[in-house]
């Protein structure tokens, strides 16, 4: 079901990233790395408002943390990878408050 979300919508421009003033086009860059490792990682049929909830949750965290500059791209596929391994545990713990 994941292919009823149109990533390019949720890509990132530099304008997204402006506080970053000239880094902004790198920042997007490596967001949208993030994005589309998620988009290839996740299951063909994973619920489309969970795989909302994911891509809200990539914004959440990247679209305020200027580490992304400094991560290598291999190290974001491993980063969306334990991210989609704890998934299920972490959205236990929201919905029970803990």
């Amino acid at each position: 079901m994941k292919e009823l979300i149109d990533i390019h919508v949720v890509l990132a421009t530099a304008a997204d990233f402006e506080q970053w003033e000239e880094e902004a086009s790198e920042a997007a860059d490596k967001f949208n790395i993030i994005i589309y490792a998620l988009y290839d990682a996740v299951d063909d049929d994973v619920d489309v408002s969970e795989f909302e909830r994911m891509l809200q949750h990539v914004w959440e965290i990247w679209s305020v943390d200027q580490q992304i500059l400094q991560i290598d791209d291999a190290d974001f596929v491993s980063w969306v990878s334990e991210m989609l391994n704890s998934w299920d545990d972490n959205e236990s713990r929201d919905e029970s408050g803990y």
